[in-house]
């Protein structure tokens, strides 16, 4: 079984017995089965239905097993081959390896080898998919976007980052969750002289304190040192993005001793390695995203003040979603048609109505993952707002149910359903609402919520 979902099993065997043999030892061990007689009718069966495996007689009337392998590997999705020989030749092994098949397996054979055999392809078959999927997924994220704005303020956002682009100068990147800094420093990066060159994410929030330095800079162990024997020698994410662009996410999260290495390295244009006594010249660009609150703890301390110089010689200030209303339906139509592609659904008029009458307290982020799921379950359809997974409040307002809310208030309360829903797990809830946990928490203080009594804690 594939989780929930039963493997299926193709099997073209013009021996009626056999093939009726084998249906009914697989069925019975879980798997869904098609049987077909010959090589014309298994490619017709495997051209007009996905299937995860296919179980090919090498000798059927019509096109032999060799064929039907052959023409069915063009296909964008083909299943995983098994080809049944009679005679069991190394040529035909060969040859049918050679066309892309799974493995072959000579007949008499047991019913439970031929059991083990369709496992082992859908295993196979279920990793390949899994992998595109996910190359496909890191191709979306890390390729830059296209960033496009009718709101004015944006739009100088953006003509700044086209024009400290092709530079060397660091870039500060600072806006609320969501408001796509990362995004940002990646289209600075891919239109930049260095595009050529390594984009180096260092995620400071996932530097454990005292470590940060080892991460940024790396280590050096004397060769006299026999105490730090275990201690390997390692490059850091700077000499790592020799030639590149180092990108710090989250640069306020760094601990001071990081802090202070780094406003070095950025005043002397060198750094050393953690237990070196040599400098190494750096050679990487610095873009670094922060929260909108730098520039507080900066004031307050807890961010070093020349860090904060160093790091902003082009300071690039992102404005909310919230801000940006005018955007929101370019924006909805450019996730969908991400999404959906050209076949996809599209939006009704009353779903970018409900929209653009959101707070998105996530922003961009949150909107994003609002319209992949209204997508994947809409289908080819279209997306009505009471598809959208916003508050109630917000999709009924539309067609006059009830008097408009302030957008404090539909905030308040979409919070209050996520944090019912997830029974106030606190960390699924900052994930569906599309901001940190820290910002959930500031919004729980803000809004007075109270942890309901017997409910578990995050």
């Amino acid at each position: 079984m594939n989780g929930d979902q039963p493997i299926r099993v193709l099997i073209a065997e013009d021996e009626a017995n056999l093939g009726e043999l084998l249906q009914s030892y697989l069925a019975g061990r879980g798997h869904r089965i098609t049987v077909t007689l010959d090589g014309r009718a298994a490619l017709d069966a495997l051209h007009t239905q996905p299937y995860d495996v296919a179980l090919l007689d090498i000798v059927m009337p019509k096109l032999d097993g060799l064929e039907v392998l052959r023409q069915v590997r063009e296909n964008p999705s083909p299943p995983e081959c098994i080809i049944i020989t009679g005679n069991g030749t190394i040529d035909t092994a060969i040859a049918a390896m050679k066309l892309g098949a799974y493995d072959y397996v000579s007949k008499p054979y047991r019913l439970a080898e031929i059991d083990v055999l369709v496992r082992r392809a859908w295993e196979k078959r279920r990793l390949t998919t899994d992998n595109e999927r996910l190359s496909a997924r890191l191709s979306r994220v890390d390729a830059p976007r296209d960033f496009t704005s009718v709101y004015a303020p944006m739009q100088a956002v953006l003509a700044l980052a086209r024009h400290a682009a092709p530079g060397d100068s660091p870039v500060l990147i600072t806006g609320e969750p969501g408001t796509g800094k990362s995004e940002l420093a990646r289209y600075i990066h891919a239109h930049s002289s260095r595009s050529a060159g390594p984009l180096v994410d260092a995620v400071c929030a996932s530097m454990t304190a005292g470590e940060c330095a080892v991460d940024l800079f790396g280590i050096e162990r004397p060769a006299d040192d026999d105490k730090n024997a275990s201690v390997a020698a390692a490059i850091g994410l700077v000499e790592s993005a020799a030639g590149g662009t180092l990108l710090l996410d989250d640069v306020q999260l760094l601990d001071p001793m990081a802090q202070t290495a780094l406003a070095d390295t950025l005043a002397e244009r060198s750094f050393r390695r953690v237990g070196s006594k040599h400098r190494i010249e750096s050679e990487a660009r610095f873009i670094a995203t922060a929260g909108a609150e730098l520039p507080a703890a900066v004031r307050a301390g807890s961010f070093r003040a020349d860090l904060f110089d160093a790091l902003g010689q082009v300071s690039i200030a992102l404005p909310p979603l919230r801000e940006r209303s005018v955007d929101i339906a370019i924006l909805a139509q450019a996730f969908v048609r991400e999404f959906g592609g050209l076949r996809g659904p599209s939006l009704a008029a009353e779903a970018v109505d409900a929209l653009q009458n959101y707070p998105w307290p996530g922003n961009l982020r949150e909107l994003r993952n609002v319209l992949e799921r209204a997508v994947l379950l809409a289908g080819s359809g279209i997306i009505h707002a009471h598809d959208l997974p916003l508050p109630a409040a917000v999709r009924t307002a539309q067609a006059g149910d009830e008097s408009p809310l302030s957008l404090e208030e539909v905030e308040r309360r979409h919070i209050a359903a996520v944090l019912q829903r997830t029974n106030w797990h606190q960390g699924k809830a900052a994930g569906l609402l599309g901001i940190s946990a820290k910002t959930l928490y500031r919004k729980i203080r803000e809004f007075g919520f109270e942890r309901p009594a017997g409910v578990g804690a995050s």
